[in-house]
């Protein structure tokens, strides 16, 4: 199949973010064409009301952060896989720019995850803690001071955007980052053209907005944020997926763990680069078109509405359907073949009156619901699904990377991982399965 790639981002000025949803990012991807309870304090408890994070913290800095012990609702210690044991069926459901602008889809998703057990990752922008009154204390590489092509926040979206992110910590979910000003496209001032010192700032800057909010906002009468962000922080996503190559050197000397940035990813088990796993958005099926398409909101609308986030309203249901049923295919596809994990972006926004939103609502009800009929699929946030995958021995890996996109393993896979699986990188590969994909 062949798939046409092209960059873009919807542009949504400063002071925009509150009225039309957060920046879009992403890469179109084109056929020709464009559970438990939480006490009144915001602690986290379990299923039996036991509190499921110290009653104490220790604050770090200004306290805009605090230390609190280990994350609460995390899953147990991962374990490798046992020889011919099919591996689980991973979903990371994931949010650019994680501020709540007022529409209520922060404490949606919250509730949504909660209700299912699920984990997500949030890459929360840092400008989204930062007033707009402060703006001059972002110095944004080859772009003015104060500049950015996302905005500000209200004061009072910041503190709803902090209260969620709160929330999101203490049941369970991982915050990454997105970064700062989301600039895009091909100019001098795009993230595609930054370099690996000028990364280091652009993230130095978004930790220093989320571990200063305090003293950048002078609010004293709210909870800190219950993590150590610097130990936190582990991965991220580029606007638009841009500047990857640069950004790697960089997060890999601060010991970031996995980058989400790479575009065109296909439905197959991810590999290391530079040190990092590499963990992209992928080409999942779209249903009645001839292409396939990325797996996020904004490149189903690229591809839907030539990036009208307000197009006549008689085309959304058929809309929101086909979006629906383009990531539970890219699930299906990956649970009966290769078990490839899948991985979903999507961003807190309201476009074409919300379809997005709702499509990606019902995909993860029917891929929760699947794990709740006994299929051994886990909803998960990237930093845990890194954690299996670095206990899992690499022979096992290297096998599961022989398998292309929608390829049953040869055998079943007993045979397949079976205890005769040979180390190295593919050599003894069963009849049938695909040659090991090449490095990036």
């Amino acid at each position: 199949m062949r798939i046409l790639t092209r960059r873009g981002a919807l542009g949504i000025g400063a002071g925009a973010a509150a009225s039309a949803g957060l920046a879009g990012c992403g890469t179109l991807t084109s056929g020709g064409g464009s559970s438990g309870s939480h006490g009144s304090d915001g602690s986290s408890e379990g299923p039996s009301g036991r509190p499921s994070a110290t009653a104490t913290a220790r604050p770090i800095g200004d306290g805009s952060t605090s230390f609190t012990g280990k994350q609460p609702h995390q899953p147990g210690k991962p374990v490798p896989l046992e020889p011919g044991q099919q591996p689980p069926q991973f979903v990371v459901f994931s949010w650019d720019g994680a501020g709540e602008v007022g529409n209520g889809l922060f404490p949606r998703f919250l509730d949504l995850a909660r209700e299912h057990g699920a984990s997500m990752t949030f890459f929360l922008s840092g400008l989204y803690l930062l007033p707009e009154a402060k703006k001059r204390l972002y110095d944004p590489p080859n772009n003015a001071r104060g500049a950015s092509d996302i905005g500000y926040l209200t004061d009072g979206h910041i503190k709803e955007t902090l209260k969620n992110v709160r929330r999101a910590w203490l049941e369970g979910h991982e915050i990454g980052t997105h970064f700062n000003g989301h600039f895009c496209g091909e100019g001098h001032g795009s993230v595609a053209h930054w370099t690996p010192q000028q990364w280091r700032s652009e993230i130095d800057q978004a930790k220093s907005f989320v571990k200063q909010w305090r003293t950048n906002t002078g609010w004293t009468d709210l909870p800190a944020l219950p993590f150590d962000y610097d130990k936190e922080l582990v991965g991220g996503r580029t606007p638009c997926l841009l500047g990857q190559d640069n950004l790697l050197p960089t997060a890999r000397a601060l010991g970031w763990r996995y980058d989400a940035s790479s575009p065109g990813g296909r439905q197959v088990w991810p590999q290391k680069r530079q040190g990092l796993w590499d963990l992209p958005l992928q080409q999942v099926p779209f249903p009645g078109r001839s292409f396939e398409v990325l797996s996020m909101d904004y490149n189903m609308l690229a591809n839907q509405s030539v990036n009208s986030t307000n197009a006549p309203a008689h085309n959304h249901p058929a809309w929101r359907r086909q979006a629906a049923q383009a990531y539970i295919s890219g699930f299906q596809r990956a649970y009966e073949t290769n078990r490839a994990p899948l991985f979903i972006g999507n961003h807190f926004e309201r476009w074409n009156g919300g379809i997005y939103m709702d499509a990606v609502e019902e995909a993860f009800t029917h891929i929760a619901r699947e794990k709740e009929k006994g299929a051994d699929v886990r909803l998960v946030s990237f930093r845990q699904f890194v954690d299996w995958m670095d206990v899992q021995k690499p022979e096992v890996l290297a096998k599961l990377r022989t398998l292309e996109v929608g390829q049953q393993p040869a055998g079943g896979w007993k045979t397949f991982l079976g205890a005769g699986t040979p180390s190295g990188t593919g050599t003894g590969t069963p009849a049938g399965a695909a040659t090991q994909i090449p490095a990036a």
